[in-house]
């Protein structure tokens, strides 16, 4: 086969449509291997360098994975389902597991986190949402959730530091009955959320704790919780990667008064 196809564009670029057709089709199974550089090669009688920028291309795009020194294997897709709306449900009985590790152990993947906290002068979004003045600080519940050894979202929680600070939000461990009960414990109950939700590139400090592809975009989902009068107590950042979620919203039906 040519190395150069007239009226369909680089031939690196019809090999990854290639490649891709099969993968969606089915041709290609979820953790199947694909064929080698020098099969490709001879197959459509290109440079090895054209065969890998293809499959760089599809490495990039979440599809396929490097594993080595066997060669290339289609990614076996299992994505997290993201319910924003199950905020405030009961937590798990079990101490050690949050609503997170109980859903996702019970689907039968191993599931754990990484929590840090700390002080900070929070990002200037984040001052901007929690009301924070000049000088006032707040607490970060930084964490990082993996789903059978692969990080799979981060969720980055403040609070304004004088409502939390002689409270188990300030321990970097799981909170069996959750932060949101431990806020109302101490006199701020959420009666409000706003919800936010963009769709970008990531940073590079959410390339780093995630272990992102390059090209993979995410979702970032804020929260923002609020008082009976007003006072916001609690952002919530949570980062999503595209290859790895779907966020699903439940609504009750209109009603014919509302349509």
């Amino acid at each position: 086969m040519a190395a150069t196809r007239q009226g369909r564009g680089p031939v690196w670029a019809q090999i990854a449509d290639e490649l891709r057709a099969r993968i969606t089709d089915g041709t290609l199974a979820p953790d199947s291997q694909l064929p080698t550089e020098a099969e490709l090669t001879a197959r459509h009688g290109v440079a090895r360098a054209t065969v890998r920028q293809a499959l760089t291309a599809l490495v990039n795009e979440g599809l396929i994975v490097p594993r080595a020194p066997r060669g290339y294997f289609v990614r076996h897709r299992q994505p997290l389902f993201y319910r924003p709306q199950q905020e405030f449900r009961p937590q798990p009985e079990t101490p050690e597991m949050d609503r997170f590790m109980m859903e996702h152990s019970a689907e039968g993947r191993e599931p754990r986190q990484d929590i840090e906290v700390s002080i900070v002068d929070p990002p200037a979004d984040v001052k901007k949402r929690l009301k924070l003045g000049d000088g006032e600080l707040a607490a970060v519940r930084r964490r990082v959730r993996y789903l059978d050894g692969e990080p799979f979202n981060t969720n980055d929680s403040y609070f304004p530091l004088s409502m939390v600070q002689n409270t188990e939000i300030m321990r970097p461990a799981d909170i069996a009955r959750g932060a949101n009960e431990v806020l109302a414990e101490a006199g701020y109950p959420q009666v409000r959320l706003l919800d936010e939700i963009y769709v970008r590139m990531p940073s590079p400090d959410e390339i780093q704790r995630l272990k992102l592809a390059p090209g993979t975009p995410v979702s970032c989902h804020i929260c923002t919780g609020v008082c009976p009068d007003g006072t916001p107590v609690r952002v919530v950042v949570n980062i999503l990667p595209g290859d790895r979620h779907v966020i699903v919203y439940e609504r009750n039906g209109m009603n014919a008064a509302d349509r």
